[in-house]
Parts: structure tokens; sequence; C-alpha cells
């Protein structure tokens, strides 16, 4: 398959993805608008988050920091986190295990 291939899904205003889900994982390639939020939020799967461009301010465990291009950040389980994308943002997303609630 190729990405350019996937219909992307705004899963919320102005978080549009393209996902792909194999057995174990689901692989998340987000296009994010300036401005946009994520609600603070957690769920039960493990999550590794990188910044592949823009500025993203991101909250985890109460604790914010603003990331940028290369940045990855490790998630764990039920753990409280959210953002905001300070610029347009693509981010990449992987969680395990699969995100059913995306497909």
């Amino acid at each position: 398959m190729n990405l350019k291939d996937i219909t992307a899904k705004e899963i919320i205003p102005g978080l549009h993805g393209k996902l792909i889900h194999g057995d174990a994982l689901s692989w998340a390639f987000w296009e994010v608008e300036a401005g946009a939020i994520v609600p603070e939020h957690h769920h039960i799967h493990e999550q590794i988050m990188h910044v592949v461009a823009g500025q993203f301010e991101f909250s985890l465990n109460g604790e914010s920091k603003t990331y940028v291009a290369g940045d990855v950040v490790v998630i764990p389980s039920n753990v409280p986190h959210g953002g905001k994308a300070i610029t347009p943002c693509k981010l990449m997303d992987v969680f395990t295990p699969v995100r059913e609630d995306y497909k």
C-alpha cells in the first residue's frame, strides 16, 4: 500500500489521520492544522509520538513542553495527555494494542 492511496479521517477538528492497522498495533500519520487541540485524555494503549514537522505543545501527566521535528515522546498506558498544534504539524503515532476506535 501507499499512503497517498489511504483516505484521511478527521478524528477531531483539525486532526486528519491516515491509519494503518496490523494484528497488534496501529500506526497513524497525522496532518494537524495550526491551533487544533487534542483534549486531555487517556487510553489503555501504549503510544509513541514522533513530531515529523512543526511545533506541537504536548502535555503528559500534567507536564507541558513544546516539541519540534525529530522529537519522540513515549506515552505509557492510561497516562493523561493532550496537546495543541502551535504551527501546522505532521505527527506519527504508534499504538499498541490496535486502536479499534480508529478503524
